[in-house]
């Protein structure tokens, strides 16, 4: 008896197709770094902020949102990500202990819960004290997971409140050291007299909840002036410096005149 050899051709849906080369996308790209400076209303600089610059190889020269990258990654590769930068960071070590300067980090909710189970990077955190711990809010936390408790990692800071979830709403989970003001916030209170003394007695407010506030988004001498003149701790933003490469660090201004 002559048996038939019967083969079968397994097919994907177009889908299925679509997420793995989307997914495959975001592999493929790839990352770079800058730091913006955070400055005292004294002028005095108090921390810079490292950022992520993502590029794809086939448009090198098109920037990627970083929310866009990092909400389409898995977690174990956002871990990585982080680890990448506290590495970065130890590297410049001299310098932030030398200045008395902080940087932070950016990280969402669930990379920062899963990190705790990364003795490594654990370990890397505590040898790294003058890191902060940036909360963004692009990546919401599952429903039964909230950040209180969450010493291990140094203080937190609250990024970009005043839109979605970083609100008052979240300043009770959580003790925060510094608290970031969007600049969206920021720019419609001060349109009028009333925003204007409306935007003090939120600062005066939250500085209850935190030791300090930073104003993001500076970009006039005018937005500068009315935040030294404000209940503010410190502000960041395109009139006091623009972002600039990473490796230029030791070049930055320690005191604005």
């Amino acid at each position: 008896m002559k048996l038939k050899q019967v083969t079968h051709r397994l097919t994907m849906p177009a889908a299925s197709i679509e997420n793995l080369e989307e997914h495959r996308y975001w592999l493929q790209c790839e990352r770079a770094y800058t730091y913006q400076p955070i400055y005292k209303t004294n002028g005095k600089l108090l921390a810079v902020e490292l950022l992520t610059v993502v590029t794809h190889p086939a448009n090198p020269q098109q920037r990627i949102a970083p929310d866009r990258y990092f909400a389409a990654i898995p977690v174990r590769l956002r871990l990585s990500v982080i680890e990448e930068q506290l590495r970065m960071l130890q590297q410049r070590e001299h310098f932030f202990l030398r200045h008395e300067v902080l940087a932070s980090v950016n990280v969402d909710g669930p990379t920062l819960i899963a990190m705790r189970e990364r003795s490594d990077i654990l370990q890397l955190v505590n040898q790294l004290p003058w890191v902060r711990f940036e909360l963004v809010e692009h990546i919401r936390l599952p429903e039964d997971s909230n950040l209180a408790g969450m010493s291990e990692f140094g203080p937190l800071w609250l990024d970009d409140f005043g839109t979605g979830m970083a609100n008052f709403s979240a300043l009770s989970e959580v003790r925060y050291d510094y608290i970031k003001v969007a600049r969206e916030l920021f720019i419609m209170l001060r349109t009028t007299p009333e925003g204007r003394n409306l935007f003090t007695q939120l600062l005066q407010l939250m500085n209850r909840y935190c030791n300090g506030v930073i104003v993001e988004g500076v970009e006039t001498v005018e937005e500068w002036q009315d935040v030294q003149g404000s209940p503010a701790l410190a502000a960041q933003g395109y009139y006091l410096s623009r972002p600039v490469c990473f490796s230029t660090l030791d070049e930055v201004e320690m005191l604005l005149l």
